[in-house]
C-alpha cells in the first residue's frame, strides 16, 4: 500500500528509512507543542486549548501536504509569526486576538488565490538556481544558529547582540558532547543517528543539574499519559467582523502575514527539497502548486481551530538527512502529531539541550551547497552571501530573502546583464523594495 502511495522505490527510499526520518523531523520540531502555546497565550488565549489547537493543526495539515505533493515537509504554527501574532498585534495594537485569528484566515484566503492564480509559481521561478542552493544553504545556518543558541552556546549581548554563552555549564557541555555524538553517528551511517541522539542525550540529563539549580535538566514526567484538553475556547473564534470593521488598521496586517507566509514557505520549500534532491535541473519543483496550495490551507485551517498561521517547517530537514524522501515521512510526523495529544507529559521532558545539537548538524549538512556557488562572480557571490548571513542575523527567513534578491536584481542592472531578470523578478524587486521602505 505504502509503495503505491508513495512510490518508495522510485525515490530509493525504503518504509523503514521513512518511519525514522519521520521521528526524525518530529522529534527536531516538537518543542511547538510546548512553545506555541506559551508564546499565544500571552494574547489571552487559552493556553490548554491551544496545546491541542497546536498538535491537531499540525497533524492535520502535515498529513494534507504529505498525502497531496508526496514530499518529506512538515507543517506547524510558525515561530516569529505566532510572536508577532501576540505581541505586536495583540499586546502592541490592542487588537482582540479573535480578530487576530480573522487576520490569519484572510491571510490564508489571500495565499490560495495567489498559488491557485499560478502568480506564486512564478514567483518561485524567477529566482535563479544559485540563489535557490543560497536559500538552502542561508536555512542551514539558521538552524544552526537556532541550535545553538537554544542549546547555550550563544548568548545574548545589548551591546555585542550575540555572544558565548556559559560554556562551562553542565547543559553547554552536553549540548557540545551532543553535537559530537551526532555527527559521529552520522558519519558512521547510523540509522536513526538523530532519534537515537535525542534519547541518548536526554537520558543524560536526568543526572544533571538544570541551569536554574532547581532540579535535573531533563524532567522527569508526573504522568506518562494524559486526556487532550478542550478546543472549545478557541475553535471557530475568530472575529472577521472587527477585521472588516476597522479595515484601515488591519489591512496593513493582512499583508504583513502575507509577506512572512508567502516568503518564509517559499524559502523553507526550495531549502528542504533541494537538499532532498527533490527540485529539477533548473532548480524548479515540481507540484509546487499542490504545495503552495497546502500551504495556504494551512493557515486557514490554523485560525479555524485556534492558533497563528500553520507553516512548512525547515526542522523537516532533519528527516531529509535521515533519507526522508517522499510523503511517508510527513505522514509519520501527523501521526506523532497526533499520539502528542495524549502523551504530551512524555514528549515535553525532552530539554531543548538534546535536540539543539541536532540542529547544528542538520544546519551544517544543509550548508553543503556553497560548494557548488561560483563565489569568484562577484554577480553570484554578492547576493547569494547576502541571503546566507542575513536569514539567521534578521532572524527571518522572509527578509533575508527580500534583501538578498533586492541586490541581485540592482546588480544585475548595474553591470548590463538586466536581460537575465524577468519581468515577474523586476516587479518582485518593486515589491521588496516597497516593503523595506515601509519598516
Amino acid at each position: 500500500m505504502f509503495e503505491r502511495i508513495f512510490k518508495l522505490s522510485a525515490s530509493g527510499t525504503t518504509v523503514r528509512q521513512e518511519v525514522v526520518a519521520g521521528l526524525t523531523t518530529f522529534a527536531a520540531m516538537a518543542y511547538i507543542l510546548a512553545v506555541n502555546p506559551a508564546v499565544l497565550a500571552a494574547s489571552g488565549m487559552d493556553q490548554g486549548a491551544l496545546i491541542t489547537a497546536t498538535a491537531l493543526a499540525s497533524a492535520v495539515m502535515t498529513a494534507v501536504m504529505a498525502l497531496a505533493t508526496n514530499y518529506p515537509i512538515a507543517l506547524a504554527p510558525g515561530m516569529g509569526v505566532n510572536a508577532f501574532f501576540a505581541y505586536t498585534i495583540c499586546l502592541g495594537l490592542k487588537i482582540p486576538w479573535q480578530a487576530a485569528l480573522g487576520l490569519v484566515f484572510l491571510n490564508g484566503v489571500l495565499f490560495l488565490l495567489l498559488s491557485a492564480s499560478g502568480i506564486r509559481r512564478r514567483i518561485i521561478e524567477a529566482f535563479p538556481l544559485e540563489l535557490k542552493i543560497a536559500i538552502s544553504c542561508g536555512i542551514g545556518l539558521f538552524i544552526a544558529f537556532i541550535g545553538l543558541k537554544n542549546g547555550g552556546i550563544i548568548g545574548s549581548d545589548p551591546v555585542t547582540f550575540v555572544k558565548a554563552g556559559r560554556l562551562a555549564s553542565p547543559s553547554a557541555l552536553l549540548v557540545l558532547f551532543g553535537i559530537v555524538l551526532t555527527a559521529a553517528l552520522i558519519w558512521r551511517r547510523v540509522r536513526g543517528a538523530i532519534v537515537i541522539s535525542v534519547i541518548i542525550l536526554t537520558a543524560m540529563g536526568l543526572f544533571i543539574p538544570a541551569a536554574d539549580g532547581h532540579g535535573a535538566l531533563t524532567a522527569w514526567p508526573e504522568k506518562w499519559l494524559d486526556a487532550p484538553a478542550s478546543l472549545a475556547p478557541t475553535f471557530l473564534a475568530l472575529d472577521l467582523k472587527y477585521v472588516f470593521q476597522n479595515w484601515s488598521q488591519t489591512f496593513p496586517l493582512v499583508l504583513a502575514f502575507l509577506f512572512i507566509d508567502l516568503f518564509d514557505n517559499m524559502g523553507t520549500l526550495i531549502g528542504v527539497c533541494q537538499r532532498a534532491g527533490l527540485l529539477d535541473a533548473q532548480g524548479n519543483l515540481p507540484r509546487i502548486g499542490r504545495a503552495l496550495a497546502a500551504d495556504a490551507t494551512a493557515a486557514m485551517v490554523g485560525s479555524l481551530l485556534g492558533t497563528s498561521t500553520v507553516t512548512s517547517y525547515i526542522e523537516s530537514a532533519a528527516g531529509v538527512e535521515e533519507g526522508g524522501r517522499t510523503g511517508l515521512t510527513a505522514l509519520v510526523v501527523a501521526a506523532c502529531f497526533l499520539l502528542a495529544l495524549f502523551f504530551h507529559p512524555l514528549i515535553s521532558m525532552v530539554p531543548a539541550a538534546a535536540t539543539a545539537p541536532a540542529l547544528v548538524i542538520v544546519g551544517i549538512l544543509m550548508m553543503e551547497g556553497l560548494g557548488k556557488l561560483d563565489l569568484a562572480d562577484l554577480a553570484i557571490a554578492v547576493p547569494a552571501v547576502l541571503i546566507i548571513v542575513l536569514m539567521p542575523l534578521t532572524f527571518s527567513i522572509g527578509e533575508g530573502l527580500a534583501i538578498g534578491y533586492l541586490v541581485h536584481v540592482i546588480f544585475r542592472v548595474g553591470i548590463g546583464r538586466w536581460r537575465e531578470v524577468s519581468w515577474v523578478g523586476y516587479l518582485l524587486a518593486g515589491l521588496f523594495l516597497l516593503h523595506i521602505l515601509s519598516r
